[in-house]
């Protein structure tokens, strides 16, 4: 049950939400898939007792499943045409009964929440081998399938099942309502074949030479971590050549750049990933930091973490008007919302993760028609660090960020341990803020969606004239999807009184009504038509990696805009992208043992490390990009061989 202050909101299966423990923490996470709950224990002793409880329910459930499903093969094994019902062999119907009913457009989602209850699928067949395995379920689906029964508003009808993959892809391609009845050991196959189509088609098992696991393996690992996993520190992922993770728009002129227009398409369009097994890369990886898997370019946007991190620069706008506004107190709701500005993108880009970038990398945008120019370099490749510069007449903006990902059974956490500063010269202010956390739900899906959460605290560390805290509200159970993404925040003076109040939806706009004028004080850049065809991209990001011949003689060869694998992907050649992905990092790698044998480090090229005011290491720019890209040019200077 969720209770919060004496009054139930909602409840919890627990038996069906993949559960993981850190006993150091006395802590217990349930990730139930649309939301994420951890539950802190106040002693260890509580924690065990929890933790007893709740593992002896998990096997209860579990237990009940199993004797249900005997009771399916034993009619089967009798030869009758029809299942018994189900309630007769389970207490309750509640997660388990003689029929599923679904809209198609729940049957991909209904199958992935159903494969915790439905795990004794394996009893049809013990120990299949990936040789064997599909060939022998298809001969075991057409001696004892039934019929599958259909009602839309207007037909009814039937037809008999030959192959439930393909028969479940048909249901999910109706464009009326649907409503399917499915005995539940047909749903059971369709969860195996959907669970062996994942694992066949993973690239990515081969990539550091490991065995193909079979089906039971798997399987096995997915049911041990969906009992108890426990997340301790020194649980690591080999560590692959990828070092960082897996912005929005009032519509702007873009005024040419150099002499040329800025592309509004991309030349090929987004590539379909439903068919890679995310969850056999995840489930192999619980606990860990997924910033050191190596994943299939199909799960890439073609962008990179350091042009991911440039569209926060998207509403630069924002910082021109707040150092245009004499009071401190408004001056700081401007700054606010260009804060809140940088995370809108998260509404159209969850099904894709950006390149993460080789140690050396750089970016750099020149927007004179937004009056800055920003640089990017990857400085650090264990632990990952991008460090970014960006200035103006009206602003500096700068930032190292320290991205760890972490999988908890059906979501995925991105969080950012660096500090966002901005300086405002007119009035010599300097703001710091931290990040909300970023959470992919349903990430093993279709269906996944995203949402940040946390609490954003903005300090000038010139004057304590006033601060401001934003807070990103986590969704529940009980939240309708209008109220998801919601933000709040507020401008507190010296005495913690509040000045202003503003709030709103991160992807919709932000309202203040505290102003002298109550007014929309941000809202997000419409989106192209044809956005979700290619990647979720907003008309600045389409523009990010554009390479045109005036950019490509001034560049230096260790820009992103040269690299092969992210540029093979957006021009469609997936296959091309993800051989040129493994050479890069392999390149990578050999760098680094060379530099090894030598007693050598990596030293950055456009960025220093030093310790700020509180003592923490940073990463600051050191002034030389610009210089050298003037005189005399990165073609005559001597650049890293990245690709």
């Amino acid at each position: 049950k969720l209770i919060q202050r004496g009054k139930l909101h909602g409840s919890l299966d627990v038996s069906l939400a993949v559960m993981s423990i850190n006993k150091k923490s006395k802590r217990i996470d349930l990730d139930a898939g649309d939301n994420l709950y951890h539950l802190k224990a106040k002693s260890h002793d509580i924690f065990y007792i929890w933790l007893t409880k709740l593992c002896a329910h998990r096997v209860f459930r579990k237990n009940e499943a199993m004797s249900v499903h005997r009771g399916v093969l034993h009619a089967l094994s009798l030869g009758q045409s029809t299942l018994p019902s189900m309630t007769s062999y389970a207490q309750t119907n509640r997660s388990i009964g003689s029929f599923c009913t679904v809209r198609p457009d729940q049957v991909c989602n209904c199958v992935m929440e159903l494969v915790g209850a439905c795990f004794f699928t394996l009893l049809f067949n013990p120990r299949p081998s990936l040789s064997s395995s599909m060939s022998s379920l298809s001969q075991n689906w057409r001696k004892w399938c039934p019929i599958i029964t259909y009602t839309t508003a207007k037909h009814k009808g039937s037809f008999p099942v030959n192959n439930p993959l393909n028969n479940l892809l048909l249901f999910c391609d109706f464009s009326q309502p649907l409503y399917a009845t499915f005995h539940l050991h047909i749903i059971s196959n369709i969860i195996f074949h959907l669970l062996f189509a994942l694992i066949q088609r993973t690239p990515s098992l081969s990539r550091h030479h490991h065995r193909a696991p079979s089906v039971a393996d798997s399987m096995a690992e997915y049911f041990d971590a969906s009992e108890v996993i426990v997340c301790e520190s020194s649980s690591e992922a080999e560590a692959s050549d990828e070092s960082g993770l897996s912005d929005i728009t009032t519509t702007s002129n873009s005024e040419p750049e150099e002499g040329h227009g800025r592309r509004t398409s991309l030349p090929a369009p987004g590539t379909d990933n439903s068919h890679i097994g995310i969850m056999t890369i995840l489930y192999n990886n619980i606990g860990k930091d997924l910033s050191r898997v190596s994943m299939p370019v199909a799960l890439n946007e073609p962008l990179c973490l350091l042009q991911r991190v440039s569209e926060e620069l998207e509403y630069s706008e924002l910082l021109d008007i707040a150092n245009c506004t004499d009071d401190p107190y408004e001056r700081m709701v401007y700054v606010a919302a260009f804060s809140i500005s940088g995370y809108a993108w998260a509404s159209w880009r969850y099904r894709y993760k950006p390149f993460n970038p080789v140690l050396g990398e750089t970016y750099e945008s020149h927007r004179e028609d937004r009056g800055f120019h920003y640089i990017s370099e990857q400085v650090s490749h264990h632990p990952p660090v991008s460090a970014c510069h960006a200035e103006s007449e009206n602003f500096t903006f700068w930032q190292d960020q320290r991205w760890k990902n972490k999988f908890w059974g059906k979501s995925v956490e991105i969080i950012s341990s660096g500090l966002v500063n901005v300086t405002l010269p007119k009035y010599g202010d300097h703001y710091e803020w931290n990040k909300a956390v970023t959470c992919i739900h349903n990430v093993l899906s279709q269906q996944r969606w995203l949402e940040h959460y946390g609490e954003v605290v903005i300090r000038n560390t010139e004057s304590d004239v006033c601060t401001c805290k934003i807070t990103f509200v986590k969704s529940r159970y009980w939240s309708s999807d209008n109220t998801k993404n919601e933000v709040q925040g507020v401008v507190l003076d010296r005495a913690g009184e509040v000045v202003h109040r503003f709030g709103g939806l991160w992807h919709e706009g932000i309202f203040c009504d505290t102003l002298p004028t109550p007014k929309c004080i941000w809202k997000p850049n419409v989106q192209p038509e044809d956005h979700f065809q290619f990647y979720g991209f907003s008309r600045y990001a389409r523009e990010l990696n554009e390479l045109t011949p005036q950019l490509r003689a001034v560049l230096p060869p260790t820009d992103t805009r040269f690299r092969p694998d992210q540029r093979l992907l957006e021009e469609g050649k997936v296959a091309e992208a993800d051989l040129k992905k493994d050479e890069v990092e392999e390149k990578q790698r050999e760098r680094r043992k060379e530099m090894a044998k030598r007693g050598e480090e990596h030293v950055p090229r456009f960025f220093s490390k030093s310790v700020d005011a509180a003592g923490r290491e940073v990463w600051l720019y050191n002034g030389t990009y610009w210089k050298l890209r003037k005189d005399p040019s990165f073609a005559a200077t001597e650049n890293l061989d990245l690709w």
